[in-house]
C-alpha cells in the first residue's frame, strides 16, 4: 500500500474505531459498508447475511467504479447487482488496497469522511 493511501485508510479506521470503539479491518469495514447499503439498521445477522453484506460492499464499492449497478432489491429489500465489465486480475495485496481506496471514496460520497481533511 502506498504511504498517502496508507495514511488516508488509517485516518477512516481511525474515525470508525472512535465511533464504534473497536479499530476496524478491511473485512469489518466491508461489513458496515454492507449494514448501510442494506438500509435495514442494526440487527443481529445469521454467518450467511454477513457474507452477503459484504459481497453486497465489494458491489458497491466496485460499482464505483463502473464494474458494478444496482439491478435493483428483492422483496426482502436486499440489493443485488448486475456485473457492467470483467474485474482486473490483480493479486491479493492489490485487491486489498483496491477495497480500501473505494471504500474512503464510498465514506466520503456519504459524507462520513472527509479524505481532503484527512491527507
Amino acid at each position: 500500500m502506498n504511504t498517502a493511501l496508507e495514511a488516508s485508510w488509517n485516518a477512516l479506521t481511525e474515525r470508525l474505531e472512535k465511533d464504534f470503539g473497536k479499530l476496524p479491518d478491511l473485512q469489518s469495514v466491508l461489513f458496515l459498508i454492507g449494514v448501510n447499503v442494506l438500509g435495514q439498521g442494526h440487527r443481529k445477522y445469521s454467518k450467511e447475511e454477513k457474507q452477503d453484506l459484504m459481497h453486497i460492499a465489494v458491489c458497491e464499492l466496485m460499482s464505483l467504479a463502473g464494474y458494478y449497478e444496482l439491478a435493483g432489491r428483492d422483496e426482502d429489500g436486499w440489493p443485488h447487482y448486475n456485473l457492467l465489465k470483467t474485474l482486473p486480475a490483480i493479486n491479493l495485496l492489490e485487491q486489498e488496497d483496491m477495497l480500501k481506496a473505494y471504500s474512503m471514496q464510498y465514506f466520503e460520497e456519504i459524507e462520513y469522511f472527509s479524505l481532503k481533511e484527512n491527507a
